[in-house]
């Protein structure tokens, strides 16, 4: 808990091309070293991947994919009496985002062999199809957090 003034949330001005909010936090998460031109240039061949791939729009592919990867649930540690339980508890908005963002990044870097641009339009186009790497640790997190519902009480 902050003593002074609550932090406030500083909004990501909108890319350059689609004017999206949601795009600018994507090319955000994939920035390395501060080289955001580099990831905006990856993120646009990626969407141009897409629309060759794909008959929906690219950013319609990518608004559903980030849709299919948000987690519902999720578990947290919590320590009680000497022992660590994995409580389930629900994800904030803000949390499911960039949770899902941060998946399909990790997905798409993964895959080893060709260049980045193109694994992500792969990883986005499964992705948006329900299925694909991201949509698997979803469903980890979704079983983890079923399997200890009975740790549900320990929320707090």
């Amino acid at each position: 808990m902050p003593r002074r003034k609550v932090a406030r949330r500083r909004e990501a001005a909108p890319d350059p091309i689609y004017q999206s909010r949601l795009v600018s936090k994507f090319v955000n998460g994939m920035m390395r070293d501060g080289k955001k031109s580099t990831a905006l240039s990856h993120f646009y061949s990626a969407m141009e991947e897409l629309s060759k791939k794909g008959p929906a729009a690219p950013l319609q592919v990518f608004r559903q994919a980030i849709e299919n990867v948000k987690p519902v649930i999720e578990t947290r540690s919590r320590r009680v009496g000497g022992a660590n339980y994995q409580v389930p508890i629900e994800v904030r908005p803000e949390r499911k985002t960039a949770l899902a963002i941060r998946w399909i990044i990790e997905f798409a870097r993964s895959k080893k062999g060709k260049a980045f641009s193109k694994s992500l339009a792969e990883e986005l186009l499964e992705a948006s199809n329900n299925q694909g790497g991201a949509i698997k640790r979803k469903e980890d997190t979704h079983k983890m957090a079923e399997a200890n519902k009975a740790f549900a009480h320990y929320k707090w």
